[in-house]
């Protein structure tokens, strides 16, 4: 017998050996579980993660119920970092699995308002059962507050489980869908025809009014996300924006962008910037008149962050942190986009914060940012699409943010004269003791208010301010922003919408660098995209820069 054929029964034997071995079954325990509001005693909706400890495998959970349902959720970006996102949501109701023995960790979350909940548990070979019970910590809809999000690309099937186990009042779900120039949303992009199912799942159209999941949670089933990569078959970036709420489809694409933005006011719908890191975002904002600004998107995760690399960088006055290995961290990106929406604010485009996260695609649960909106005592979807347009409202991924200025929520503009003195005053809470809260005025730090760090009887943490501001010479905003510290390398914040303080005959006036960032960015979208575009479409970028150009012209020195 030669070597080589030595070698190859071995081989046979050890394959079979290992075959057998893999079909050999392994003993399993059945493991049931409930999850109660801890004060109510009530089962309530959550997400619920299980990972074995041996080997850091992630496990689903069934329904106990016929009642009930469980929504196992499974995306990762791990190119870019190892940003795993493994869960299950369900409904009130029990939920059952079956695993082997050996150490478990089980975390259950339910949106923002409720204490995570972490244990560990071993299983040998009886059945388990636990009882989990979830600790609320602050209740916003008591104080007349409800959650919402602008990026969803969850399956009209899996939201009204999802929506209430992460307890997500609204929820506008992309429903048509383009990512080429010229060409028409459609559910099912051409461009994923011949390459399997779309990424989003199988889309319908749900028609334009909205669908109720309960007298609190609310679904706005027709919105649009024109998504350009590539012009005339040839890969070439421009960005996202999506369109909210809208009443009849849209037949034709972008760009130019006037035409699809005319008919959305035609209809009353709301424009949506996506990030504002895509090429064409800058061109949007003064041209499409665009609406909201997220300020927190959909590369902010409750796992590992992974978007180091943004498709246009921020400008050195911005002051970033950066990664050791290149890029952004987490809290350079998350302050890039406070940067650049400051900095539009500056030139004094009205725009309102939103958050999305794009669950569905990305590697995060949904809501996991998100934007609360005031509605008063009772909830209803027109009043808080009125206060998301109106920005009554503040972002967060973590905290709560409560301010007044002079006794007035978020959004309101008020009639003001140089040396003005207005009280802003107001609360912060959360579930994990902040590291700053900030008044910024004009994007500069104004204040930095105390941090208390308080403890209330629900387990939070809290920290009141009041302070009083000077209206300076021209028109400006003010707002308020808080960060939390979540684990050695993660952070949370909230923001809250600005007010603005407009001055007769004032406007208000960016600084010089701010502009000149504005600027850069058209010329260079105009060179790029020379022999590229229509000219339909570069007249848009040349109108930009026409807007940008005259605001640079009252613009400041100062620093």
């Amino acid at each position: 017998m030669t070597a080589a054929a030595s070698f190859s029964i071995r081989l046979i034997c050890l394959t079979a050996l290992l075959g057998a071995s893999q079909t050999e079954p392994r003993a399993e325990t059945v493991f049931t579980g409930e999850i109660l509001d801890a004060q109510a005693g009530e089962p309530v909706e959550a997400r619920i993660y299980i990972q074995r400890l041996r080997d850091s495998r992630w496990l689903f959970v069934q329904s106990a119920s016929d009642d009930g349902s469980a929504v196992p959720y499974a995306e990762e970006w791990v190119p870019m970092a190892q940003s795993v996102e493994r869960h299950t949501t369900l409904s009130a109701h029990p939920f059952k699995t079956v695993l082997e023995p050996g150490d478990y960790e089980i975390t259950i979350e339910r949106g923002k308002e409720y204490h995570p909940h972490t244990e560990r548990i071993t299983v040998a070979d009886t059945p388990v059962h636990r009882v989990f019970r979830l600790k609320r910590w602050i209740n916003l809809a008591e104080r007349g507050w409800y959650s919402g999000e602008t990026h969803v690309h969850r399956r009209f099937s899996e939201l009204p489980n999802v929506m209430l186990a992460e307890d997500l009042n609204v929820a506008f779900p992309v429903t048509f869908w383009t990512t080429q120039a010229y060409r028409a949303p459609n559910l099912l992009p051409s461009t994923l025809r011949r390459q399997g199912p779309s990424p989003f799942g199988n889309r319908e159209d749900r028609g334009a009014q909205p669908i109720a999941v309960d007298p609190t949670h609310l679904i706005y089933p027709r919105n649009t996300e024109y998504e350009v990569f590539s012009v005339d078959g040839s890969a070439h970036v421009l960005g996202a924006v999506f369109i909210l709420n809208h009443q009849s489809r849209f037949e034709t694409g972008m760009p130019p962008v006037g035409p699809i933005v005319e008919q959305a006011r035609r209809e009353g719908a709301l424009l949506d910037l996506d990030k504002h890191s895509w090429p064409w975002s800058m061109m949007l904002v003064p041209v499409a008149k665009i609406d909201l600004y997220e300020l927190s998107n959909n590369s902010v995760w409750r796992t590992e962050f992974g978007f180091r690399r943004p498709s246009v960088a921020p400008a050195p006055y911005m002051k970033v942190e950066r990664h050791p290995e290149g890029g952004l961290t987490e809290r350079g990106w998350l302050h890039y986009g406070l940067e650049n929406y400051y900095t539009l604010l500056n030139c004094g485009f009205p725009l309102q914060p939103t958050a999305g996260t794009a669950s569905g695609v990305h590697p995060v649960p949904l809501g996991y940012s998100r934007v609360y909106v005031h509605t008063g005592e009772a909830f209803s979807g027109s009043a808080w699409l009125d206060g998301l347009r109106r920005g009554r409202s503040f972002v967060t991924t973590g905290p709560m943010l409560f301010a007044k200025v002079e006794e007035q929520l978020p959004g309101h503009v008020f009639d003001s004269e140089p040396g003005d003195r207005l009280l802003v005053r107001g609360q912060s809470l959360s579930a994990q003791p902040l590291e700053s809260l900030e008044i910024v005025q004009h994007g500069k730090i104004l204040h930095r208010v105390a941090v208390e760090n308080q403890k209330t009887a629900e387990g939070a943490y809290q920290t009141s301010f009041e302070e009083e501001i000077e209206v300076p010479e021209s028109s400006t905003w003010i707002a308020v922003r808080c960060f939390e510290k979540n684990g050695p390398q993660r952070i949370r914040f909230a923001h809250t919408a600005p007010w603005r303080l407009e001055i007769p005959g004032a406007p208000p006036r960016p600084r010089k660098e701010e502009t000149d960032f504005l600027i850069g960015r058209i010329e260079d979208e105009l060179a790029r995209h020379e022999n590229v575009l229509k000219p339909e479409a570069l007249t848009e970028f040349e109108k930009a820069l026409r807007i940008y150009r005259e605001i640079a012209q009252r613009a400041t020195e100062a620093p």
